[in-house]
């Protein structure tokens, strides 16, 4: 069939396969032209089909030549709608690390689940040996714990109601976002699906198999942003979750002795996730208009590349908080001046001339395989 991209909301509900492949491919040759460096050669990713976890197991494999097993929850086609975009991206990863000579395999299924945890023990045992490396790079909205309860994390303020700016993705207007408070048990099913548990849970099951090399480097991803997202992210009810998550990581590295455990604060970005938060998509929108000007914008890939190629394999390079700090380039003093100017002046009449909506539609068509140069839209393309 012709697949032509379905958006509802702040999602795209149809991927194209041959878009997606490419578009991964686009993100390997990227990686292939930086060169290799020294690093990791057994990498477990949860969370590796989109966005920057599909970025890191790309730049891992071809950045350090490392092998991957990636742990992901993506659809397949039912032969009348399309694949999500992760599957199609977690295939074309895969056939082009084969044709490198490296080894990668990917698990579908709930990364929370013992099942899946077991099925990557057992791969690792039978496939790879013992792994040096794990990012966990998992987005989900909701978490079933294994005694069975289920959480539900919500995009909500911590304390009081928030009014702001925000994007209309569906006419690219500007209006007002309303943002609700969560209560307490929203916040901690929040932290549950959100926070550090998790994390921590598969280092425990991956120790215990005794799957684990000597030395390991674990590495999870967060954001923090400028004081204009603060209610709805950093402060948010994300942000409790995300501040659960340095905590997991100081009791990882007190836990296990083999284990450097990491957090990555990674820039502003379209993602699937990004697309969901009121505020953050006009933030984001300014943001790339100001970073392109002055030569600076990083997709994911090109963020991926600068952790795992510089930034992770130095242990100086973290700030006070012992942070990675990819966003060093968002936050920029003379960046978030001007973005701020902006905010304050930005309307409906002239969001297209402050801001990069271009940029931000060209970005969230590419992560489900469309707008990608060199594919023929018009070609019938096997969904399968």
């Amino acid at each position: 069939m012709v697949v032509e991209p379905r958006v509802k909301d702040f999602i795209c509900t149809t991927a194209h396969p041959v878009g997606c492949a490419e578009n991964v491919k686009k993100q390997i040759e990227y990686i292939k032209s930086k060169g290799k460096v020294e690093g990791a050669k057994k990498v477990l990713v949860i969370g590796a089909s989109t966005g920057y976890g599909l970025a890191s197991r790309i730049a891992v494999a071809f950045g350090y030549g490392a092998d991957t097993l990636g742990v992901m929850f993506e659809k397949e086609s039912n032969g009348r709608r399309t694949a999500t975009a992760g599957f199609y991206n977690t295939r074309a990863f895969e056939e082009e690390a084969h044709k490198a000579g490296l080894y990668a395999k990917s698990i579908n299924g709930d990364a929370f689940s013992l099942e899946v945890k077991q099925q990557v023990i057992d791969t690792i045992k039978s496939d790879m040996g013992k792994i040096d490396m794990i990012v966990y790079s998992l987005a989900a909205p909701r978490r079933t714990t294994p005694d069975g309860t289920k959480y539900t994390s919500v995009l909500k303020t911590v304390g009081s109601e928030y009014t702001n700016k925000t994007l209309l993705l569906k006419d690219n207007s500007i209006a007002e976002a309303h943002i609700s408070a969560a209560n307490e048990e929203e916040i901690n099913a929040t932290i549950k699906v959100m926070g550090g548990e998790d994390w921590i849970d598969w280092m425990q099951a991956l120790t215990d198999a005794g799957v684990l090399a000597d030395e390991v480097t674990t590495v999870a991803y967060s954001y923090i942003g400028p004081k204009i997202t603060f209610p709805i992210y950093a402060e948010g009810s994300i942000g409790m979750a995300k501040k659960d998550v340095y905590k997991s990581c100081d009791i990882i590295n007190e836990r296990f002795s083999n284990i450097k455990a990491k957090v990555a604060i990674n820039k502003a970005l379209v993602t699937q996730s990004s697309s969901a938060i009121p505020v953050v998509p006009l933030y984001i929108t300014l943001l790339y208009k100001e970073m392109k000007a002055k030569g600076l914008h990083e997709g994911c890939i090109e963020q991926m590349q600068r952790l795992f190629m510089d930034k992770i394999l130095d242990d100086s390079k973290v700030d006070e908080n012992g942070f990675i700090r990819m966003d060093d380039w968002e936050m920029r003093d003379d960046i978030q001046e001007v973005v701020a100017k902006k905010w304050d002046e930005v309307t409906t009449e002239n969001v297209a001339e402050l801001a990069d909506i271009d940029g931000y539609w060209e970005e969230f068509y590419q992560m489900f395989g469309f707008k990608i140069d060199g594919v023929d839209y018009s070609a019938d393309v096997d969904i399968m």
